[in-house]
Parts: C-alpha cells; structure tokens; sequence
C-alpha cells in the first residue's frame, strides 16, 4: 500500500521558503500544533516563547485566509492536517581560529509548509456539543469580523455627514434670519467708518488739517503718531511741531497712547519733589 504524496494532500496549504532557522528548530514548534484546530493552533503559537513561532504563525494565518478566499471554508471548520520543514540551502561562511586555522559554519535554511484540512459535518456536531456543555462559544471567523467592523465604520460615516449636513442646514437658516440688506449694512460702514474719522484714537482726538493746524478750537493739544508724543501749549516743542493728531486735553491724549517729552517729564519729577520738601518744611 502506497501512503499519500506529500504534494498531493489534499487540503488547503500555504508555504514559506528560505526561512532563516534549521528546520529542527521548526519541527518542534510545528509537532505542537500538528492535528489542532486552527483556533488552538493559534492560540499555541501566539504564547509560544519560541521565535520561529511568530513565522509559523504568518504561514497559518495565510493558509486560513486562502482557504476563506479561494475555497470558501469557513475558519471554525479548518484544522492543521499536515505540517512539515524541508531542509533548504545553507549558506558556508568560515570563522578564523588559532594558528592560522578557520572552522566552518553553516547558516541553515528551511521551507515550511503548512495543510489544512476540513471537519467532517459529524466532527464539527461534536465539537460544537463540547463547546455548548464546556459553555464556551464558537469563534466568529475572520472574515466575518471584519465584514462587521467595515459595516460598523461605514454607518459612522453616514451618522458623522448627516449631522455635518444639518449643521450646515442650521447655519443657512441662522443665516437667512440674520440677513441684513445691504442698504442697511452699508448706512453701518458709512456711520462707523465717519465715526472712526471724526475720532482715531477715541473720544477727543481728531486729525489734523493738511496744514497741521486744529480742526476747531476745543483741540489744544499735538501729537505725532510716530513717536507717540504730544505736546501741550507751555512745550518748548509745540511751536515747532506740525500735528498728525489733536487732543482736547492731555488725558485724551494719555488715555490713546501717547505721552509727554522727556523734557517735560523731567521737570514734572523735580516740581513733584520741591512741592514734597515744601510740605515736609512747613510741617
């Protein structure tokens, strides 16, 4: 009696080539899972501590998904049925020793080839009796978690641009509420702009004439922008100095920004200082 070929298991089979490990190594993770369900074989090799594992691993997760897509065999119903490492290449490098002397080594390489077969309806009634009197539940297969998690994201997406549409119907309402005609918007720019020229820097500022001179006789006041002074009129200054604004008196003037000259400060300081003595002498 001739046993079966090794290419003609049948199966669904998925192989991984010129992994860099022996295939002792790999052989002894692969007699852990060898006849397991694909839910314990992975299970087993996810706390394995081996790291050829995490190869192994890979080669069963793309064993699965081929025989979902191309076979249609759910993955509660698969089962490793056949697996094996071929020996592949090893590459020869050479180490040097005393005396002149070099020693071998081989870096293995192997093929790792992975089958997986599917329970019989009656072995399947069986392990689901098992399950239901162990009181744990089946596991979903991959497939169908992922085609909820996508139905999932795709009813947050419509939720997320329906509320995006309505909020923009809300401001289109507000909007349309709000309206102003545009005679009445532009009367509010033509009063606001006249206000902002009758007064820049506030309530009793004005600018000046072309000529620098005082648009009335309240503004006692100069000032240059520039160097955000004014001067009264017992500045030295105020003579020589042609306006860019107007103040009615200097807490305008102080309240927008602009202060006194240096000059002027100074001797502020020194009255402030003899007005102090005179009071401390007399007390």
């Amino acid at each position: 009696m001739t046993a079966t070929k090794t290419n003609e298991r049948p199966g669904t089979r998925a192989q991984v080539k010129y992994v860099r490990s022996s295939a002792y190594k790999v052989r002894e993770v692969l007699n852990l899972i060898r006849g397991k369900s694909f839910f314990e074989a992975t299970n087993i090799l996810t706390f394995s501590e081996r790291r050829i594992s995490d190869t192994v691993l890979k080669c069963l997760n793309s064993a699965a998904a081929n025989a979902e897509n191309n076979d249609d065999i759910p993955v509660e119903e698969l089962f490793v049925s056949a697996c094996y490492a071929d020996e592949g290449p090893t590459l020869k490098r050479w180490r040097p020793r005393a005396r002149g002397r070099a020693t071998r080594i081989r870096k293995r390489t192997c093929h790792i080839t992975l089958i997986l077969g599917r329970y019989s309806p009656e072995e399947l009634t069986e392990q689901r009796e098992r399950a239901e009197l162990k009181g744990s539940q089946t596991q979903q297969s991959a497939a169908e978690s992922r085609k909820r998690r996508v139905a999932k994201s795709k009813e947050s997406e419509l939720e997320s641009q329906s509320e995006e549409d309505q909020s923009e119907d809300d401001s289109e309402i507000i909007a349309e509420e709000v309206e102003v005609s545009p005679t009445e918007q532009q009367e509010t720019t033509e009063e606001s702009d006249v206000e902002s020229e009758d007064s820049p820097y506030g309530e009793g500022s004005a600018f000046a004439l072309e000529d620098g001179s005082a648009p009335s006789s309240d503004f006692v006041i100069k000032a240059k922008v520039s160097t955000k002074i004014y001067h009264p009129e017992e500045s030295s200054f105020f003579g020589r100095t042609k306006a860019d604004v107007w103040f009615t008196n200097a807490e305008a003037a102080e309240a927008a920004g602009f202060r006194l000259p240096n000059s002027m400060q100074n001797d502020d300081a020194e009255s402030e200082e003899d007005q102090n003595n005179n009071d401390g002498e007399n007390e």
